[in-house]
């Protein structure tokens, strides 16, 4: 499938229940193009309505995640087209299903705009963060300036920013920019392991628990009480609520379906 792709493959896994999008591009630290932005909004689209995927991975090929965007290409690029990057980036954010970053190395970027759009970040202990937009004359344009202030607060996020400042694993993890730092021979292991638990989970309301929180976040607390109810009564209908409670009741794994 990766020659359908400029830049990144998809893989699935159908017993598992697991898709993996790794960027994958030698010899240039997985850059990812604007080409590639396009087709990675596709692509999640995509992998969001299939049945058979419960959890996407996005990862790199080799020793980093990626090293950012193809900057060359940017200068071939309309106003117009540059003023809509942040839609492309954030479609691991739209999508439905649970998505896990999978950072090592560089996550520099573009990058890291793909990385803060992801549910979960799982970071080796080597990985380096940063978005170092200023240093060529512009700032980060795909969502990075307004998901980086709303994790770390604008302090924070002026001094990442505006100084084009790298972080390291354990400040990145101090910051809650990452959910998890371990060492490099164990992050295939961790991000694994993860994986098992959201597939055992009900599909329907782990979307429906995905959707509450992404759009409720930045929301007045009468406004997110009012939608987490509105979930709650809708998942209370599901099949999958009415399984997981039978399940309980009768001590064994439930079997959710989705619905």
């Amino acid at each position: 499938m990766s020659g359908r792709y400029d830049g990144f493959r998809v893989e699935r896994d159908g017993d598992r229940g697991v898709a993996t999008v790794t960027l994958d591009v030698p010899g240039k630290l997985n850059r990812v193009s604007l080409r590639a932005r396009d087709q990675l909004a596709r692509v999640f689209a995509d992998l969001g309505a299939e049945e058979s995927v419960r959890v996407v991975v996005l990862a790199g090929a080799g020793d980093s995640f990626t090293a950012g965007g193809d900057i060359a290409g940017f200068l071939d690029a309309s106003p117009e087209e540059l003023s809509r990057l942040h839609w492309n980036v954030a479609a691991p954010e739209r999508c439905p299903k649970p998505v896990l970053a999978r950072l090592s190395g560089y996550c520099f970027g573009v990058g890291l705009e793909l990385a803060l759009a992801c549910d979960f970040r799982i970071a080796s202990d080597d990985v380096e963060l940063a978005l170092p937009e200023l240093r060529l004359g512009m700032i980060p344009g795909s969502g990075g300036t307004q998901r980086l202030v709303r994790m770390v607060g604008l302090g924070r996020a002026k001094d990442l920013i505006m100084c084009a400042r790298r972080l390291g694993a354990a400040e990145a993890l101090a910051l809650g920019l990452v959910t998890e730092v371990v060492a490099d021979e164990d992050l295939d292991a961790t991000v694994d392991g993860i994986v098992a638990e959201l597939v055992t989970l009900s599909p329907l309301a782990l979307a429906v628990a995905k959707r509450v929180l992404n759009q409720s976040y930045d929301a007045p607390l009468h406004l997110g009480l009012e939608l987490e109810g509105l979930a709650y009564g809708f998942l209370r209908t599901s099949r999958d609520f009415e399984e997981g409670v039978r399940a309980f009741s009768e001590k064994r794994p439930p079997d959710f379906e989705g619905r």
